[in-house]
């Protein structure tokens, strides 16, 4: 997959580089957990120079946020769902909020990492934010309220800060996104 980068347009081989870095970031968090996450180890870690690293990525945030940023884009939005407003908008709730289910030093990483200050990171919390709303504006059709998206939108950050500090699973998390989302709209 060549995703645009956040800093600057990639070459097929700047792309390879940008692919291996994020996998070696979800590797050392793995190991490390995001406190013993540091660009200099990833970049050993994916056998890049550190420089190289950093012309990438301006901190282990802005890393941790292209990881996110790459699950969530390759995610195909759920296909074709029949149903309610509240089945449509609960399949998409879930879809997102598996994204990570499986890897707990990710989750609690991008939640950390999604809060920070660095411009990068804000750029792309703004491009994950967006994806999120087109998701959520489609499974809630034509004519959406635009006062219910939002508040699903306050729905799943708040689900994701709860994730991130370790109140549950994402597995849990999605079943409770799934709750209030029919609360919200039925």
């Amino acid at each position: 997959m060549n995703l645009e980068s956040t800093r600057r347009r990639l070459t097929e081989k700047q792309a390879d580089t940008v692919d291996r870095l994020t996998r070696a970031a979800v590797e050392v968090l793995r190991e490390e957990g995001f406190a013993g996450l540091t660009v200099r180890t990833v970049a050993s870690r994916a056998g890049v120079a550190p420089a190289t690293a950093y012309t990438y990525f301006s901190s282990k945030e802005h890393l941790v946020a292209e990881v996110f940023w790459r699950r969530l884009a390759a995610t195909p939005e759920p296909a074709d769902i029949v149903g309610s407003t509240a089945d449509r908008v609960s399949a998409v709730l879930r879809n997102i909020a598996m994204l990570m289910d499986d890897e707990p030093e990710l989750a609690g990483a991008v939640t950390s990492a999604l809060l920070g200050r660095d411009p990068d990171v804000e750029h792309l919390r703004g491009r994950i934010g967006l994806d999120i709303r087109e998701r959520l504006s489609v499974a809630l059709g034509a004519g959406g309220d635009p006062d219910v998206l939002e508040a699903l939108e306050l729905l799943y950050a708040g689900a994701l800060v709860r994730a991130g500090m370790g109140y549950g699973t994402y597995a849990k998390l999605a079943d409770r996104l799934e709750t209030s989302a029919r609360l919200l709209l039925e």
